[in-house]
């Protein structure tokens, strides 16, 4: 059939179709991979694809088989998503990790069955329910779900152990990737994986600072602006590392296995049949091609930005009351999740370190993101303002330097929307 198993690593069985999707001929693409993984649908049924469009980085379709006589319920019971990745992701995302994130978190009943990979996505179960806005994101039953859910996350789920990384790439003066070998002589030091492993000393690697390290060695810097940008932000992930990587937080050695791109796609709320009468809203969460071991508080903050959506409405972030609700539900059912672990503990105290440490981390997503989306700007096909949206980011990151170290209070400037958002007590 075209199928056959993969042994990447000596850890993973997941199918392997030696096809690709095309955007070009996405319907036939698309047809070929679901009957390479499904030959039964093709004299029964009709095939339909529902494509949708919350992520900016990668194509996501639902494909579904109507066959006679039944329901909705049961279409979506049997329903597949074929995710195929955004044009030259592989240079900011691991894609192998992220199939070992996959299967990691199925073991936990976590994730959605992965039924198969191809060359360019992936395919797997389809997670009945409603895909959240950023405006659901903002209401109280919703967010005290995605805490407890959250937390469930970084208590059970443990980091991977390293793995081998496939080889580095970076972005040319022409917007097109070329493997290191190929790169100008300042990228050709075979010590350059070695200087990523070890940004953060005494961290396990991959981490969230290796991840930001790969992207600054990955920006371009044909051009003397591009190069001094380059240098600029390494200063700065320098200086964040000096001053946050070593911080005492929740799991081990101060990381956690985090989502990092929790964002209102990629939650979904479950179906209230699915739940007891009455009972509180439940979530899962999808796309875990960014998840590695990371503090706590970085997941979080960076959940938080996401109440603004890809807009960055800053003044819909949440407040200090709301952050410390959810908060104080994500604390509950951390250490409710650790069980025996962890058999007395001063809740409330708990509550207090993370509000305080979320807090301090609340400017380093905008940094994430902001290269993030410097590079995406060269490479990515998809239509969107990913220039405009890199300034964006970093521009909260600089503005909360500006804030913390106090020079934005000497210079007598305003201070800016999100600053003043996230001071807001109610």
């Amino acid at each position: 059939m075209g199928v056959k198993s993969e042994e990447s690593a000596g850890y993973t069985t997941v199918r392997l179709i030696p096809l690709s999707y095309d955007q070009a001929e996405s319907h036939t693409s698309a047809l070929r991979l679901i009957l390479t993984l499904r030959p039964e649908w093709e004299h029964s049924g009709k095939i339909e694809f529902i494509r949708f469009t919350d992520g900016i980085t990668n194509t996501l379709l639902k494909v579904i088989n109507k066959l006679p006589g039944l329901s909705a319920e049961e279409i979506d019971t049997e329903a597949i998503l074929l995710r195929a990745y955004g044009k030259g992701t592989d240079l900011i995302i691991d894609r192998e990790r992220e199939t070992q994130n996959h299967e990691l978190l199925m073991q936990y009943g976590l994730a959605p069955a992965l039924l198969a990979r191809f060359h360019n996505g992936m395919l797997y179960k389809f997670i009945r329910g409603a895909v959240t806005s950023p405006a659901d994101l903002r209401k109280q039953e919703i967010w005290r779900a995605v805490a407890r859910r959250l937390a469930e996350w970084h208590a059970v789920v443990p980091c991977l152990p390293p793995s081998h990384t496939p080889p580095f790439e970076v972005v040319n003066e022409n917007g097109t990737l070329e493997d290191v070998t190929a790169s100008p002589a300042s990228k050709k030091d075979p010590a350059i994986q070695a200087s990523i492993d070890n940004v953060a000393p005494g961290k396990p690697a991959p981490n969230v600072w290796t991840v930001m390290q790969k992207w600054i060695y990955a920006l371009p810097a044909a051009t003397p602006a591009q190069a001094q940008r380059q240098s600029n932000l390494q200063k700065e992930l320098t200086r964040l590392v000096a001053e946050f990587s070593n911080r005492p937080g929740l799991g081990k050695n101060g990381l956690v296995f985090a989502h990092c791109d929790l964002l209102s796609g990629n939650v979904i709320i479950q179906p209230r049949n699915t739940r007891s009468v009455g009972g509180s809203e439940i979530v899962s969460f999808i796309d875990y091609e960014y998840a590695a071991p990371s503090p706590a508080a970085f997941d979080i903050a960076n959940h938080f930005a996401e109440w603004g959506g890809f807009d960055c409405e800053h003044d819909l972030l949440p407040t200090k009351s709301q952050r410390l609700d959810f908060i104080q539900e994500y604390v509950k059912s951390y250490f409710s999740h650790l069980g025996s672990e962890k058999t007395v503990v001063d809740q409330e105290a708990e509550a207090g370190r993370l509000f305080d440490e979320v807090d301090m981390f609340r400017g380093i997503p905008g940094f994430y993101w902001g290269i993030w989306a410097i590079i995406q700007a060269k490479i990515s096909q998809i239509d969107f303002d990913y220039a405009s949206y890199a300034e964006i980011r970093l521009g909260e990151y600089w503005s909360w330097r500006a804030e913390t170290d106090g020079s934005r209070a000497a210079s007598v400037k305003e201070i800016p929307v999100r600053e003043k958002r996230w001071a807001q007590k109610e």
